[in-house]
Parts: structure tokens; sequence; C-alpha cells
């Protein structure tokens, strides 16, 4: 009996420590270990779901060298794309001009969020969002990237995915910085918003887009993503 109580006492001892250590184990209504948070951000960002098809609306403001205010509606499967301009400078269209094309999904999760062996990954802080805690990172990539890259992400606390990028862009004459926001659609993890300031050259230039309505059909008709063939041709009448 007495050696029985001895192992009882051992193992209690022994799980009481591993609850300490662990992240279930911090004060109620702390911030979770930030080491642990990159972790799980690891894995989730392995994880993580990508539509197969998908459709949905986006509004882009474009102020610079160039004006643009437009609405769109668009239908994706894979790479696929079909691109329905809906309103032109807040306008409706009496007739919605469709074009069509092949290209990836910039603005996808799994193509954005940056890879934490890939760069050097620092903790600034957390803040309490809700019932949540969001945990703010520095991202230095570990080689020199051109293009776009990401500078500091921040990390929703109860699904570990990015709620907000922050990004460089550089492109020949055009350098600016940005930053894309996200949120979960059902199972998926999609952009609702991206603002970037540039200059082009000497010229300042803004850009905000938005993006809502989002749906997930099971399939899409292979029409979508075809042009309707030409009405034949009819002989003139003599």
């Amino acid at each position: 009996m007495i050696a029985t109580r001895r192992g009882l006492v051992i193992a209690a001892g022994f799980l009481c420590s591993i609850a300490a250590a662990a992240p279930h184990g911090r004060a109620p209504n702390a911030p979770l270990d930030s080491q642990y948070v990159l972790q799980r951000y690891a894995i989730a960002v392995q994880a993580i779901a990508t539509p197969k098809n998908v459709v949905f609306t986006y509004s882009v403001s474009q102020a610079g060298p160039a004006n643009i205010e437009q609405r769109h509606q668009i239908y994706r499967s894979g790479s696929n794309v079909r691109d329905e301009l809906l309103a032109v400078d807040g306008l409706a269209l009496s007739r919605k001009r469709v074009t069509f094309a092949r290209r990836e999904n910039r603005y996808a999760i799994d193509r954005t969020a940056p890879k934490t062996d890939a760069a050097q990954v620092l903790f600034i802080t957390s803040v309490k969002v809700g019932k949540r805690y969001d945990y703010t990172y520095e991202v230095t990539p570990l080689e020199r990237q051109s293009g776009v890259y990401v500078d500091r992400i921040t990390i929703d606390g109860s699904t570990f995915l990015p709620r907000r990028l922050h990004f460089h862009t550089a492109s020949g004459e055009s350098r600016g910085t940005g930053e894309i926001v996200y949120a979960p659609f059902g199972k998926f993890w999609m952009p609702v918003m991206a603002a970037i300031d540039a200059t082009v050259g000497v010229h300042p230039a803004r850009e905000r887009i938005t993006w809502a309505d989002y749906r997930f059909p099971e399939t899409l008709p292979p029409s979508t993503f075809q042009a309707p063939k030409p009405l034949p041709a009819t002989a003139d009448s003599e």
C-alpha cells in the first residue's frame, strides 16, 4: 500500500509539472507563449484548406497616375478565371464585360503566408481581441527578396492563421508598402481587404481592394470558363 501511494504521489507531481509547462496551464485569460503560437502557426499553414471552386465579388479603387474605380464578380476553379466587370466609377454597366484567363490566385493564404523555416521571426506584441489574443511578429526573410515580401504578420490566436500580413513591394519604378487582411469563411481563410501606398517614379499612388460575397460551389460547369461561340454568319438575302 505504501508503494502504491508513493507511486500515486510521484505520478501526480509529474502531471502537475506538465500542466505548469503546457500552454493550457497558463493563467486564465493570459496570452499564449509566443513560441508555442509560432509552432501552431507552422502546423496550421501546412494544413490550410484551399477551395476547389470559389465565387466572389471584389471592388478595387486606385488613385495616382491612373484612377480606377471598379467592381467585379469572379468565378475561379483552380487557375481558371472568369472575370465579370459589373460597375465602373460607381455606375453599374448595362451589359457586364466578361474576360477569361488562366492565373494563380496571388492573394491565396497558402501563397502569401511566410514560412517559419524560410525567415527569422521575432515576437513583437499580443493584443486581446474579444475572447482571443492576436500575436504580431516581425518577419525577416533568410534570403534576399525581390518583388513582394512580408515583413510583419499578425496571427489569430484561435486558428493560428494569419489575420494580417504587412508587406513591401518593388517592381521597376514602383515601390510601396501595404497590408492584406484575412478572415474565416466556413472552413476557408480568405482575403477581405488589401491596401497599398506606393510611388510610381516620383508620383504617389494608392490602391485598395475589398472582397465579399464568398461562395464555394461543389462544381462549376466548363461553360463558365469558355467564351460563347459567335453566331454563324448568314448569307445576305438577294
